[in-house]
């Protein structure tokens, strides 16, 4: 009689309790006869004819887990008919997933304890099965011994889901051995069940790529789970269509690794680290690799290879290891023979207790936190989760052991995503049960996560600065796959405060290989981390924490804006911030919306077809950013990208990278997984142009010049056609009729112009207004001019602030000397103020006429440019106004709404503002025509940006 060989297939969570499980079910004892008589009388009560759909099949089901129960629920959705379901009996009280599906349902549901008694089948339990009248036999997740006369019964006979390639990795342990073997590329087959052990001819297989970190769980949650559950349901149809191939299995290749034992699964330190780090996550988490440390045996869990610099540490001897370990921030990190380094995350020693491994040196246990009384109510709350799962524990006390109690790694998922809908923003994963298992030690820790501490350790090397009656903290290295570093070469440069002169810090000057570096970590992330995997609400729910802690610190990131972009801090606390956190609660709320749609199509009778379309994230997006807004341009952009689903590897300004590398530190403290975000400030030219050309990035959003977007849009094309969306310059026409509320154009006609500086990409470039108003509108403008405050951003009476940097101030200045030279009248300014600081006074130029330089170049800075145009000449003023190559936005000042709906149509401008300017909002879409680029940024438009349409065609 054959053993079915998935013994060591995972639930949902991975195979932890697999050992424990098949050795439970070995030594129960035999059938009650009740149980038998029960399922029989079941069996006849359901057992009524039916007629069934063409290529339909009656099932028995015989197997257990979530596993189980998803193969059952798709073969029923699939019209396939399971005629009876046969699992394991409950344990402590509680029945198998697959049970309770199936009893829901009404399917007769059968618990066998055992199917043979001293090697031969139980009679009473073969006849129970043979009643139901099955066709085929499926056994998803099956850990106990099937006798043959069940298995060939059926007229179909028996498949059977393995987790390996077949033949390699033959017998019961077969993903532990995948990852112990170092394979690099695994799956899963279906196969006809036959005497011996793992045998029987393939059904079909599929297989998958193994990342080098790749863990039993890992691996299952992103393949052997879906793809078998959906592998499953095909091979059952390609039968019932009489298409299921046989193909013989051969002898070569295969292997017969049986399940490890703990005695056996101690670490050789005698191996290349790869070869040592495989041992240890094939071991993950049963039995567990271990070794000797200060005399007793410790078992390592959760080891990846570990290719950055040394890190410093203590050192730990480790009992036959060719070096000592380093106890490190981020882990132990150990070597093999080769001096390749590896880190563990997790120690476990001989009494069960288990702790982070950077903690091995950490003297005595943690001091217990006193709660609260919103902290105890919590408390309790928690308490009747686990006392709803430990259904078989009369009274959860503080010494209840979750898995002495009875829980299995099913528990686990279910405790965890219980306490995370009753706790909001609890940041819980399935390790953190492992870490506390006895209720005392687990309410302790959701308490002091709840308050923040405990948190991974995030090493940042700050430069603080006090300052705005504040010390603000500012990360200064390149930020690459959750850390902090220092770039290849080690090379800085100086980042400078506008309002003085002065250097702030010194900041990384990332190099190429920096940014392949970067783009690694985000494919990575994309392909084989949480993200990818991640529910989409789970994804907003980080990005609404996110934005909460930019709120936290919104004051300190409007400082750091203030003295690295020169923004004046009252207007970067509401504008440069506040938009910014609006602009991430936004899109988190966005995360879970993205929906695809059906669409009709001609049918090819006599089948008929189902077509839908799936929007899908890219994957790896660069952003490149501007130094006008630091932050709410990365806002912008990046809130998008995440909300869609993409990784990102973003650049800052390299005049302005401080508050993008804070938002780095934050994205990091909020829990957005390693990888994710990756902030690369320095060279446009070195890091903004390696972004452009590498293969592994699929979609660059840039805000910019006009003539470095050309740029980017060439080398996109060459490298590897990634998709492109531009912000580029502009000259945005600001119409002033003579029929307006002249009050309100002056002052919002101001704001147009010097909002930010003038530093505003769709600050009004030029002014057209009509002749009988011109002169009081020139008037009005210049005495509220002599009104502004300039000076230090820090100060909350400062209406103007410096220009972000040197170079850009020399710039306005010679555009001024050019508009004087070129027969323009400079009204007011044009000149430089309050040095060592890059001020400069709001200017005013009158009399330009359309073919001067400052009539057709964007400023980007506090330039008022006015021409007057005849009373009633409306055609002849928007023929003017879109006289430009640029097109990003546009203005009318009129009370006359028909002539303003008439203006909002012919103006070629991607945002047209009738009676206000500026007012952008998180939901508007924003993106000009021309010259001034395409894609759009804000708004549900910017999604699209960073989504792919998949169409799907199904015929039935």
């Amino acid at each position: 009689m054959r053993t079915v060989p998935c013994v060591s297939t995972a639930s949902v969570s991975g195979a932890r309790q697999l050992l424990s499980d098949w050795l439970c079910l070995r030594l129960c004892a035999p059938i009650p006869i009740t149980m038998l008589w029960t399922a029989c009388r079941a069996v006849r009560r359901f057992s009524t004819a039916a007629i069934r759909s063409q290529n339909k099949l009656n099932v028995a089901l015989i197997g257990q887990s979530l596993f189980g129960q998803e193969v059952y629920t798709n073969l029923r959705k699939q019209g396939h008919k399971v005629v009876g379901v046969f699992t394991i009996p409950d344990r402590e009280g509680k029945a198998d997933p697959l049970a309770v599906a199936a009893e829901k349902d009404g399917t007769p549901v059968f618990k066998f304890p055992r199917w043979r008694l001293k090697g031969k089948p139980i009679g009473d339990v073969v006849e129970a099965y043979k009643s139901v009248g099955a066709e085929l036999n499926v056994l998803p997740f099956c850990s106990q011994f099937i006798p043959m006369e069940v298995i060939d019964h059926p007229r179909h006979g028996s498949i059977i889901y393995h987790p390996s390639l077949l033949p390699r990795h033959r017998g019961a342990a077969a993903i532990n051995w995948t990852l112990i073997h170092g394979d690099k590329v695994g799956g899963f087959t279906i196969f006809w069940a036959d005497d011996g052990l793992d045998t029987g001819p393939i059904l079909l297989q599929k297989e998958c790529n193994i990342d080098p970190n790749d863990t039993v769980d890992s691996l299952y949650n992103r393949f052997l789970y879906p793809e078998g559950i959906t592998s499953m349901v095909e091979a059952v149809q390609l039968i019932a269509e009489g298409n299921a191939p046989r193909i013989i299995q051969p002898e070569e290749g295969a292997t017969y690794e049986g399940i490890q034992k703990k005695e056996n699964s101690k670490i050789s330190w005698d191996q290349p680290g790869e070869a040592i780090h495989n041992w240890i996550r094939g071991h993950d988490k049963v039995p567990g690799a271990w070794t000797l440390i200060d005399g007793q045996a410790v078992t390592l869990y959760g080891s990846s290879m570990y290719k950055d610099a040394m890190p410093s540490g203590q050192p730990l001897e480790i009992n036959g290891a060719s070096k000592p370990g380093l106890v490190t921030s981020k882990g132990l990190v150990l070597f093999g023979n080769d001096g390749k380094m590896f880190v563990v995350r997790n120690l476990q020693f001989e009494d069960g207790k288990m702790i982070p491994a950077s903690k091995y040196f950490s003297s005595g246990d943690d001091v217990a936190v006193e709660l609260t009384e919103e902290e105890k109510k919590a408390a309790e709350e928690i308490k009747a989760i686990w006392k709803s799962i430990l259904s078989n524990v009369d009274v959860i006390e503080d010494a209840t052991d979750f898995f002495k109690s009875g829980a299995a790694s099913m528990d686990v998922v279910r405790l965890v995503e219980e306490i995370k809908q009753k706790c909001s923003g609890l940041q819980l994963q399935n390790e953190d049960v492992y870490m506390a298992t006895k209720f005392e030690d687990f309410i302790q820790m959701v308490v002091k996560k709840l308050r923040g501490e405990g948190e991974e350790e995030l090493e940042v090397d700050y430069v603080s600065m006090d300052v705005n009656d504040m010390t603000v903290k500012m990360p200064h290295q390149c930020f690459i796959d959750g850390r902090f570093t220092n770039s290849e070469d080690g090379k800085t440069y100086s980042t400078i405060n506008p309002t003085d002169g002065s250097v702030i810090c010194e900041v990384s000057s990332p190099t190429a290989a920096d940014v392949d570096r970067a783009v690694a970590a985000a494919k990575d992330a994309f392909e084989n981390g949480q993200w990818g995997k991640m529910n989409a609400r789970d994804r907003g729910r980080l990005l609404y924490q996110l934005a909460d802690l930019m709120e936290k610190h919104q004051e300190e990131l409007a400082t750091i804006e203030a003295i690295d972009s020169g923004a004046v801090y009252t207007l970067a606390l509401k504008t440069h911030i506040g938009m910014s956190i609006q602009t991430f609660r936004y899109f988190a709320g966005w995360c879970d919306k993205i929906q695809g749609s059906t669409i009709p199509i001609n049918q090819a009778r006599p089948n008929r077809n189902l077509t839908f379309t799936k929007k899908e994230p890219i994957g790896v997006c660069a952003i490149i950013i501007p130094w006008n807004y630091p932050l709410m341009m990365l806002a912008w952009k990046s809130a998008a990208c995440l909300a869609a689903g993409n990784t990102l590897v973003l650049k800052p300004a390299q005049v302005t990278p401080l508050t993008a590398l804070k938002f780095a530190e934050l994205a990091a403290r909020a829990g957005l997984p390693r990888g994710v975000i990756n902030i690369l400030p320095g060279s446009g030219g070195l890091v903004g142009g390696r972004m452009s050309e590498h293969p592994d990035i699929r979609k660059l959003g840039f805000t910019g010049s006009t003539p470095v977007g050309k740029l980017i849009m060439k080398s996109c094309a060459a490298s590897n056609l990634k998709k492109v969306s531009l912000e580029l310059g502009g000259k945005s026409p600001l119409i002033i009729f003579n029929d307006c509320d002249l009050d309100k154009a002056v002052r919002t006609g101001m704001g147009a112009v010097y909002f930010n500086k003038g530093e505003n990409c769709i600050a009004a470039g030029r002014l057209f207004v009509e002749e009988s108003v011109h002169d009081e509108f020139v008037q009005r403008v210049v005495k509220e001019i002599k009104k502004m405050k300039i000076g230090d951003p820090l100060n909350r009476s400062t209406d103007h602030g410096p220009q972000n940097h040197k170079a850009h101030l020399e710039k306005l200045l010679d555009y001024c000397e050019i508009g004087v030279k070129e027969g323009a009248t400079l009204v007011y300014g044009g000149k430089s103020v309050l040095p060592p600081g890059f001020f400069m006074e709001p200017t005013v130029f009158t009399d330009v006429e359309d073919d001067m330089f400052i009539a057709k170049e964007e400023s980007f800075g506090p330039v008022m440019v006015i021409s007057k145009f005849p009373d009633g000449d409306v055609d002849g003023v928007l023929q003017r106004a879109n006289n430009t190559e640029f097109g990003l936005a546009s203005g009318v000042f009129t009370k006359d709404i028909a002539k303003a709906m008439y203006m909002s149509d012919g103006l070629d401008a991607g945002t047209v503002f009738i009676n206000t300017y500026n007012k952008t909002d998180v939901a508007a879409p924003f993106g000009g025509f021309k010259q001034s680029g395409f894609g759009k940024d804000l708004g549900e438009e910017a999604l699209h940006e960073y989504l792919r349409t998949k169409a799907v065609t199904v015929e039935y």
